[in-house]
């Protein structure tokens, strides 16, 4: 049985192969996820997004566990930070969500931001797809956090929650990196610190500030408390997921689900058509010494990056030639 069917039936050895060699751009990595891509596009796929440290992984930990109480097999893609000094990931989101590791039905993998500016790592997309492919119903992706550049998540999910916290000054944030845009669920976690109705407020405002056209999704907020508070905890988790379906079935009744899923391949084809142009240019450009040679020229001040980097394109699109 070749890897593709593997894949198909759940094999978790090879999806974690694949992801990994398309991670490290493996030459054999791009032919195997153009075989799969034909087996993808069944799953829900819901973002987590949030600032650093605002629980993120212990509540999708906890949306795990919901979702397979009700039947639902799971893929989870953590995204981690990749140190700018030593390329190395801290990968500990998986480390929160051991208690799943027994589940056949439960399939989680980190990966490495590798300096993707959006949050997210340049392989996610494949890794979704390797993980729609494996049949999963629910595609949890936790990204890495929130800024102005890291809202590429709303290009890969269906469903975005964003998760905030009091006292972290979010409610700024909230203005400042586009959140309002992105999210389709709002969740306070920690809500038992001071500040929660505050923030709730704020947010509930800016909504209000903003008339919504009839028949429009308003994001709902969740306030979700003490983790050590187990029964509270798992009755405010229950009502995040039911949010989260909830807008699932308004995309489908009001026709934007199609949408959302035209925009993310308008965003893979994208994605597909600059790396086939800039990744075999730059190759060429790295081997044969050309890029550092260029650079030294700009760094002298007897060229300009500007004109530079015209002569190459257009070079490489005239003969088609890296030479």
């Amino acid at each position: 049985m070749d890897i593709t069917k593997k894949i198909c039936t759940g094999d978790v050895r090879c999806a974690s192969r694949l992801i990994r060699d398309l991670e490290d751009k493996k030459p054999q990595a791009r032919p195997r996820i153009k075989k799969l891509f034909q087996y993808t596009g069944k799953s829900f796929i819901i973002g987590i997004t949030g600032s650093p440290g605002a629980g993120k992984s212990t509540l999708t930990d906890a949306l795990i566990s919901e979702f397979r109480k009700n039947g639902k097999t799971v893929g989870v893609l953590a995204v981690d930070p990749t140190s700018p000094f030593s390329g190395g990931a801290i990968l500990g989101d998986r480390v929160r969500m051991l208690r799943h590791a027994e589940d056949e039905n439960v399939f989680i993998r980190s990966l490495a931001t590798r300096g993707a500016l959006g949050g997210l790592s340049q392989a996610a997309g494949d890794a979704i797809h390797v993980m729609e492919a494996m049949g999963k119903d629910v595609i949890i992706v936790e990204t890495v956090g929130i800024g102005q550049q890291e809202l590429d998540i709303m290009h890969h999910a269906h469903s975005v929650v964003v998760v905030l916290v009091p006292g972290m000054g979010d409610e700024i944030q909230a203005m400042k990196a586009g959140i309002m845009e992105i999210a389709d669920v709002f969740a306070i976690n920690k809500a038992d610190r001071p500040g929660a109705q505050q923030l709730q407020t704020e947010l509930t405002s800016l909504l209000n500030a903003s008339p919504l056209p009839p028949g429009t999704w308003r994001p709902p907020i969740v306030s979700i408390g003490n983790l050590y508070e187990p029964e509270s905890f798992a009755k405010k988790t229950v009502e995040l997921m039911q949010a989260i379906s909830d807008h699932h079935a308004h995309l489908l009744v009001s026709g934007q689900l199609s949408e959302r899923m035209e925009r993310k391949a308008l965003m893979e084809i994208s994605d597909a058509i600059k790396s086939a142009l800039l990744e075999p240019v730059m190759g060429h450009l790295i081997a044969s010494g050309e890029l550092r040679s260029i650079a030294q020229r700009i760094k002298n001040r007897e060229a300009d990056p500007y004109t530079e980097a015209e002569s190459i394109v257009h070079r490489f699109l005239k003969s088609g030639d890296h030479s």
